[in-house]
């Protein structure tokens, strides 16, 4: 759990106790459930699962690299890695997650941002699966409140340009501007571009969230 004024170590934890939550709900799925399209684009649960095995295995100069070498086409970036993580089966595919739960790597200190991508990213796969389980508000909060600061691995600060969001169940708020309410984790994942969301929320904002809220590519502009 972090608190209001979290620490990087604080945000670190927390992505480590969100990625061993992830790869508990996951332990027993079958084949069609590694298969089932999540959230996240085009890609499945077991591709978004490899992918956050790249984010946790890729540091700032492995990923100077794999960019420029992919000439900053951030699609292709992510696919080489994904590819590269990926195991021969889902189990194996789980297994290297495993081995990667408790790393701090990050292409960039942007701490909350990496705890993001694990907290939405899990949200990714869950919600097709029918697994409910949500993290902790104090957790999710954290990311809310990087989200509603920058656009960084998703255009989140853009989403909810004039705005006014309030969470029912924390103490986020931000903005000013036609109300949009629900739980942090709904506020979170629409900010980072998950439609699917927007059901969760109220107020006169949401038709204007719900224009800005395309389908996600499944790469989009993460740095992982």
């Amino acid at each position: 759990m972090v608190t209001a004024t979290a620490s990087r170590n604080e945000l670190w934890a927390a992505a480590h106790a969100e990625r061993a939550a992830l790869a508990e709900d996951l332990a027993d799925l079958d084949d069609a459930q590694w298969a089932q399209r999540s959230l996240c684009g085009r890609w499945s649960v077991e591709e978004v699962v490899a992918h956050l095995t790249a984010a946790a295995s890729t540091g700032r100069l492995r990923w100077v690299a794999s960019i420029l070498g992919a000439r900053f086409d951030a699609d292709l970036h992510n696919e080489r890695r994904l590819a590269e993580h990926r195991g021969a089966t889902p189990a194996e595919t789980l297994e290297r997650f495993r081995r990667v739960l408790t790393s701090s790597t990050g292409p960039t200190g942007h701490t909350a941002a990496w705890l993001g991508e694990v907290v939405v990213h899990a949200q990714d796969v869950r919600r097709p699966l029918g697994i409910s389980r949500t993290p902790a508000v104090e957790t999710v909060t954290e990311v809310a409140r990087f989200y509603a600061r920058q656009n960084f691995t998703v255009n989140s600060r853009s989403a909810v340009e004039d705005l006014r969001l309030e969470a029912t169940d924390g103490p986020f708020t931000t903005g000013a501007g036609p109300l949009l309410s629900g739980t942090t984790l709904a506020l979170t994942m629409a900010m980072a571009g998950r439609a699917a969301y927007c059901g969760d929320l109220t107020g006169p904002g949401l038709p204007t969230l719900r224009a800005r809220c395309s389908p996600p590519a499944s790469t989009a502009a993460e740095p992982s």
